[in-house]
């Protein structure tokens, strides 16, 4: 496969401290409302060991005039063509919460063509099978944003800033709507090891939904338990990056 693209990135990549000689490639999917940067610190701890890429949905930060994607699949049909330049070594995916939908089912459309993941790292996030009736996305505003602050995922500052919230505020709900509306259509399991990551107190999974992402790999499958809630990651840090170390080697 030509490798001539991996130097340079578009829109959809974000690659802040390039590891061109590193043996594996990490590739990051952010939370609803989420954005790229949310992975800065990941690559800076894992490079040069490792080549870490971060997604970068439409309708955010420098991309927040582009329409929004509203669902998974959209979403992960056009990350699958971003990604094609960027498997000329083994990738591992890492998605949180939405991300964690969204990595699973570029895994799958990239399992049907032939490539095979490293591994999946599927964090706060229930099974593709487990389905919950969600529907956060079709209320108004102010109780949208009531439910960014119960699972404080988004900076509390930009919580109480009204002119950085209406701005972000689409995204958001796009992000909140491909989430809430995703159902899974059965098919081949994945055949590479599958992680789950999921925070003691997080009340947007259980540990029998954890669990039941066992059901989608034919692999080696793990739950990992973190203390902590939805983002149990902002003060778990170290240990999700060292848990990633250790695989990337």
């Amino acid at each position: 496969m030509s490798t001539h693209t991996t130097t340079q990135t578009g829109a959809w990549i974000r690659r802040f401290h390039p590891a061109p000689q590193a043996a594996h490639r990490l590739v990051c999917f952010p939370h609803a409302g989420g954005s790229a940067s949310f992975y800065f610190p990941v690559a800076r701890a894992l490079s040069p060991g490792a080549d870490v890429l971060a997604v970068q949905y439409p309708g955010r930060q420098d991309r927040r005039h582009e329409p929004c994607l509203d669902s998974i699949g959209a979403l992960a049909d056009a990350v699958v063509t971003e990604l094609e330049g960027w498997l000329d070594r083994p990738v591992t995916f890492f998605g949180h919460s939405m991300g964690a939908s969204l990595a699973f089912e570029v895994a799958r459309r990239l399992q049907a063509r032939g490539t095979v993941l490293h591994g999946l790292f599927a964090s706060g996030r229930r099974a593709p099978s487990t389905v919950r009736d969600e529907r956060v996305h079709l209320l108004d505003d102010d109780a949208l944003i009531e439910d960014i602050s119960r699972l404080s995922g988004t900076d509390t500052q930009v919580l109480g800033d009204p002119e950085i919230l209406r701005m972000i505020l689409p995204s958001i709900r796009a992000d909140y709507r491909a989430a809430e509306t995703y159902r899974y259509t059965p098919g081949p399991p994945l055949s590479c090891p599958l992680f789950a990551l999921t925070g003691d107190d997080d009340p947007q999974v259980t540990l029998a939904e954890a669990d039941a992402w066992g059901e989608h790999t034919s692999g080696a499958f793990e739950v990992r338990v973190f203390p902590g809630g939805h983002f149990y990651l902002n003060s778990q840090a170290p240990q999700v990056i060292q848990a990633l170390a250790a695989h990337l080697r």
